[in-house]
């Protein structure tokens, strides 16, 4: 199996010759891959360059957004104390059970860091 570093490497390498004016099937002959390597390799560059690390930050960062966007909604809820407004009950009805479902969404997560992070819920 090959390792991510030597992906990473071949594609680096790829990339310079194909620059270098060689062509795919040059490459792959020089390197021991196969030509579909090759053209994979440069088909999207940029995409492959994209390292899991990188992949992993960008992740964290969308979850970190989010559960700060969720923490603010909760927050913009508790301010408006919708239990507490004049309303019929449709309206009631309906903005109860959006916020149980909700509620329970985020417990279920919540609930996720008992299986992944003991630490964090003790």
């Amino acid at each position: 199996m090959t390792t991510p570093t030597a992906v990473a490497e071949r594609r680096t390498r790829v990339r310079q010759l194909a620059q270098g004016g060689a062509s795919s099937r040059q490459i792959a002959e020089q390197l021991g891959v196969s030509k579909d390597t090759v053209l994979r390799d440069l088909a999207k560059p940029e995409a492959l360059a994209q390292t899991r690390t990188e992949l992993r930050a960008q992740k964290l960062a969308q979850a970190e957004q989010a559960v700060s966007q969720a923490c603010a909604a909760v927050q913009a809820v508790a301010d408006a104390r919708p239990a507490y407004q004049m309303t019929d009950d449709e309206t009631a009805r309906r903005w109860c059970g959006a916020l149980r479902a909700a509620a329970d969404a985020l417990a279920a997560q919540a609930d996720a860091f008992a299986d992944y992070y003991p630490c964090a819920t003790g």
